[in-house]
């Protein structure tokens, strides 16, 4: 199954519950999602997508490509500054005037071009009038968790992530986040979809029943996705 990176510490644990439950085997693979849809468009075999986004996952099902009933919009996730815990930024006092700090000499973000984080991290920055004032000390991440490890690894002093991220044992246990304000970047709802050159739909369509579930939806949550809208 493909995934988005922002899934990584919430879709393990989910994946973990549902085979302890059903003796099933789940193998997940961890991405960018244009880099998984281009990949299912030139006919990898996952059995479910789980996109950043809602518009790959339509488009799949749009060019027949994926199994349109099987669209589901499973929460919304949201952006957070990320700094180590070595960091001199104080992001509860800063808020987002920490990228300005003369301490920042690179900004972490996912690459806007595949990346629905990196699309949001630009439009936040746009809607809060600091993209010009940035520009320059953008690096880019193939996905949301190669972004996090430029931060943590030191080769950015901070980084635009996914709450779900941020949220995560290993994060928390090693740096701070602040969020973003929601108002500033469109909403990120977040969608799966089985592909029809799965090689299993009997198991897919297993697993995601049981996202659906109010245990699993509520490990989404421990991890910040809101929850869509049938189960809100």
């Amino acid at each position: 199954m493909a995934a988005a990176s922002d899934l990584t510490f919430a879709l393990t644990e989910v994946a973990h519950r549902f085979e302890l439950k059903t003796g099933n085997r789940v193998k997940l693979a961890f991405g960018s999602s244009g880099n998984f849809y281009a990949q299912i468009q030139n006919g990898a075999t996952f059995d479910v997508f789980f996109s950043a986004d809602l518009d790959y996952p339509r488009k799949l099902a749009a060019s027949g490509l994926a199994v349109a009933p099987t669209l589901w919009v499973y929460g919304t996730g949201r952006i957070v500054l990320w700094v180590p815990a070595d960091s001199p930024l104080n992001l509860g006092k800063m808020g987002m005037k920490a990228l300005l700090d003369p301490s920042v000499q690179k900004i972490a973000i996912a690459n806007p071009a595949h990346a629905p984080y990196g699309r949001a991290a630009k439009a936040a920055l746009h809607n809060l009038k600091l993209y010009a004032l940035v520009r320059d000390k953008l690096v880019l991440g193939e996905n949301i968790s190669q972004t996090a490890q430029f931060v943590a690894s030191g080769n950015a002093q901070i980084g635009i992530l996914a709450l779900s991220l941020g949220v995560a044992p290993t994060m928390t246990d090693t740096g701070t986040y602040w969020e973003i304000p929601a108002d500033s970047y469109p909403s990120i709802e977040q969608a799966a979809i089985i592909p029809t050159a799965a090689t299993d739909k009997t198991l897919a369509r297993a697993f995601l029943d049981y996202v659906r579930t109010p245990e699993a939806q509520a490990i989404l949550r421990e991890y910040g996705f809101q929850p869509p809208p049938e189960t809100k």
